[in-house]
């Protein structure tokens, strides 16, 4: 991070008294210097492995067909759900295929024996905060990513941690996409050193991780954590409702960059308009390019 632009986080969390909690040092921004490497498996997914702390883990990636190595490239992460895979999210959420360097963590097993990410009852004792900064650094040493241009998207479970890297990781991740997200207390307190873009799908329908919350697990209402966000962002108190298409509502709130998508009688899915993993049955809309829109329009500064 720049020194002036360290300055000016430090100014703005002063005035309006956000506040900055102690982060990992791979939370911190570094410069890319893998432009002008090769990369093999262009075109393709693979899978790959890293240690952090301490712990062998493992992800998918998908570079662009016609990758570069002399252009700097967006990079997607996009986080599975609570007993889920990487592969599983890859042909859940879709980003393989677009302009993008797609990343798919894959959650270590937690207490109840099935897949997780921190922030969550059930996690395991990793800290997949560090997991995920230590991944970015190492495709940033050896590939051409744009260190503005790196994202988060992920489903339930993967998308409560979205939730948790939107609050830890503000100054190296530039926008952020919960998708039926579990938004658990576990996830620890929330005081990003900036404003974030966060876009966020729910629907009304669903039975997992419930539109109104469920209290007995902690679980906030949707519309409750969303205000949270407002009052962070420091946004317009009252959101702007549109309906794009029927049975859809899409929420914005004037003055930051916090957008939601109300999908009306969705359950806990992953929304698309044709049949995919988590659903026979068709929503009004497709959430991944959405998704990808909305990154598109966001960047860090600064960095």
């Amino acid at each position: 991070m720049s020194g002036r632009f360290r300055a000016g986080v430090a100014v703005v969390a002063a005035v309006i008294g956000l506040g900055v909690l102690a982060a990992p040092a791979s939370a911190e921004p570094v410069p890319t210097t893998g432009c002008g490497q090769s990369v093999a498996g262009a075109g393709t997914t693979t899978v790959e492995h890293l240690t952090s702390g301490g712990i062998d883990r493992e992800y998918r990636i998908y570079v662009p067909a016609r990758y570069n190595p002399h252009r700097q490239y967006p990079v997607v992460l996009s986080y599975h759900g609570h007993g889920r895979t990487a592969e599983y999210q890859e042909e859940l959420s879709g980003f393989s295929g677009s302009d993008v360097i797609a990343v798919y963590p894959q959650g270590v097993t937690g207490t109840d024996g099935k897949s997780a990410w921190t922030g969550a009852p059930y996690s395991a004792p990793v800290d997949d905060v560090q997991f995920t900064g230590d991944l970015l650094t190492s495709l940033q040493h050896r590939m051409c990513v744009d260190p503005a241009r790196i994202y988060a998207a992920g489903k339930s479970n993967g998308g409560g941690f979205v939730g948790v890297l939107a609050c830890r990781m503000a100054d190296r991740i530039a926008a952020f996409a919960p998708v039926s997200g579990a938004f658990y207390p576990q996830g620890g307190a929330c005081r990003p050193s900036r404003k974030v873009a966060l876009l966020d799908f729910h629907g009304t329908a669903d039975t997992i991780i419930p539109y109104t919350g469920n209290p007995e697990k902690g679980l906030p209402s949707i519309p409750d954590w969303l205000n949270g966000w407002a009052a962070r962002d420091r946004c317009f108190p009252y959101p702007v409702s549109v309906s794009p298409v029927r049975d859809v509502v899409k929420q914005w709130w004037p003055g930051c960059s916090l957008v939601h998508y109300r999908v009306e009688g969705a359950g806990h899915v992953w929304p698309s308009t044709r049949p995919n993993n988590d659903s026979d049955t068709p929503a009004p809309i497709d959430a991944t390019p959405v998704i990808l829109q909305f990154f598109k329009a966001h960047r860090l500064t600064g960095v």
